[in-house]
Order: structure tokens, then sequence, then C-alpha cells
């Protein structure tokens, strides 16, 4: 992310993608982990929340607001792997 000083580029974005939907993608896995105490309906609605984080964030062009979401994509992904819920 250095190309752009604020505003991200699209060299930004195509080398922030990759993680960005590793990153989905592991925590709607792990939210289907037998480990979390949850309900079938309170797993659709936590993946109902990940999708509309991300899709808002996939229309983000801020870097700092990028950065964010990977920051708290990655804080989240690893409560999941602990099997334990905040």
């Amino acid at each position: 992310m250095a190309n752009g000083l604020i505003w991200a580029t699209a060299e930004d974005l195509v080398r922030n993608r990759g993680k960005v939907l590793y990153l989905y993608r592991q925590i709607l896995r792990s939210l289907n982990s037998s480990d979390l105490p949850l309900t079938y309906a309170a797993r659709l609605s936590k993946k109902a929340e990940v999708r509309t984080i991300f899709i808002f964030g996939s229309e983000e062009r801020s870097l700092h607001n990028i950065a964010d979401l990977i920051d708290t994509a990655e804080y989240s992904l690893s409560i999941l792997k602990k099997g334990r819920l905040p």
C-alpha cells in the first residue's frame, strides 16, 4: 500500500484482494465449527453479518479503512479459531 497516499490505487486493491478473500472464506468456514455453541439460526445470522461487513468493505477506497478491515478480520478469525465468540 505504498503508491496511494490516502486513497487506494488499482494496484493496492489488487494486492489486497487475495488476502481479503482468504480471510472472508476462513471466517465463514470457522462459523461452521461444531466447537462454537451456536444454533443453526445463529450461525446464519453471524454469516449474514460477515457478508455485510465484507460487502461494505469491498466498496472501500481508503487505505486506512482497508487496513482496518484486514486487521479486524484477522482478529475475528483468531477468536473463532479459539472456539469462542465475544
